[in-house]
Order: structure tokens, then sequence, then C-alpha cells
């Protein structure tokens, strides 16, 4: 593939509009995201490119897609969501994700805090997301195929956590890893009662804030290859 291909490739000409990511970013915007910065990183993120073929021309719907293995690539307004949260106290030198999934909020991640440590137990969906990300040139990730319930604790604490998949609890393991004053974003429930979930850790424990309903898949324990 030549240079200018590639660089359509990227940029989604012929296959979704600018004015197409525009519109999404101004639903985002109307929809409540306010932080310039998050919807500055959506709105030059290729989401085109952590969708299969097939799914391209729907890119840039606010909605869920599959990706397979009974995943899906999130709504834009949920990672939009998500992201403002964790950086609503500031700047974030260091984030733990659960689900690395398609790689797109890694992605979005990655542009808007130093480093990014992500969890998939799915080795597939992994190895796909890492192809993306150093595609994109986005090299400030680093990868760990294990049980996300788990978490990553060699490399604690975090600053941030994210969890892109609901837990039925708010998993021991990630609240330990959690660093003083830093903040979790986490669906949690069953079923169809899932709410998010904003945890900080403070001098004394742990504030928590229920942030309204959610759809996630569930967070599973153990790898998968």
């Amino acid at each position: 593939m030549g240079r200018e291909q590639d660089d359509m490739l990227r940029s989604g000409i012929g296959m979704t509009s600018q004015r197409t990511r525009e519109r999404l970013i101004q639903r985002l915007y109307e929809e409540g995201i306010s932080n310039a910065r998050v919807l500055e990183v959506i709105r030059r993120t290729p989401r085109h490119l952590f969708v299969d073929e097939a799914l391209a021309h729907r890119a840039y719907e606010d909605t869920a897609l599959p990706i397979g293995n009974n995943q899906t690539i999130s709504q834009p307004y949920m990672v939009a969501r998500m992201s403002e949260l964790l950086l609503e106290a500031g700047p974030l030198d260091k984030v733990l994700e659960i689900g690395t999934g398609s790689g797109y909020q890694t992605a979005v991640l990655s542009q808007l805090v130093e480093r990014v440590f992500s969890v998939e137990r799915i080795k597939v969906l992994q190895d796909r997301a890492k192809e993306r990300l150093v595609e994109l040139n986005l090299r400030n990730v680093v990868f760990r195929w294990g049980d996300g319930w788990e978490g990553w604790p060699a490399l604690a604490p975090y600053n941030g956590i994210i969890v892109t998949a609901v837990a039925t609890d708010v998993p021991q393991a990630l609240l330990d890893q959690l660093a003083p004053g830093g903040r979790m974003v986490i669906p949690v429930g069953a079923g169809e009662v899932q709410q998010l979930m904003l945890i900080i850790r403070e001098e004394q424990g742990f504030s928590r804030h229920v942030l309204g309903p959610v759809r996630f898949v569930p967070l599973l324990n153990g790898p998968l290859a």
C-alpha cells in the first residue's frame, strides 16, 4: 500500500467523511461531554480502524459494535465519558486499563495520559489491538495478557484505573492497586442492572459515586488464547 493510500485509510477518506466525524463530536458535546481534550482526541482517532471492514461505514455512529469473541467496541459516548471522569482531577501519569478489547479506548487514553498499562484476557483481541496502535504510532502503551480481576500488581500503584467490562463487585485487587488520590471508573452490577461508578482513594478508605445505568459485557476470569 502506498503512502497516499495509507493516509486515506487512517483519515477515513472515501470511507468516513470528516463531516461524519464532526457530527459525532457535536453529538457528544450535546450529550454533556465538555472536556475539550477528550473531544479533540476522539475527533482525530480513526475509529474505523478498530472495527471489521464490513462495519467501517458505522464506525462514527454513537453506538457499540461487535468485534468478535462475544465482545464489543464501546460506544463513543461511553469512551468519552469514562475518559473525562478519569481526567477530572487533573493530568494522569499512569493508568491501568482492564479490557483492551479492540484497542479503541486504549488509543484514546494513550493520547490523554502519559502511560497506559492494558490487560486483556483474549489473546487474539489483544494481538490485533497491538497492531492497530503500532500502525497509529501510539507507543506509550504496555500490554499484558491475563486476568483483569487481578489487575497488574507488579506495576502498581496507578493514578487511574478504567475497567471496560462489568464486574459483579469491585475487585479488591484493583482497589489495592489504586494510588492515594487515584480514580477508578468501573461498571458494576449483574445482568440488566449495571451502574457506572467512580471510586476515589481518599486518605481514609474510598469514596464511591454512582453515576447512572450502563450496559457492558461481563468481566470474566482467566486468560483465553
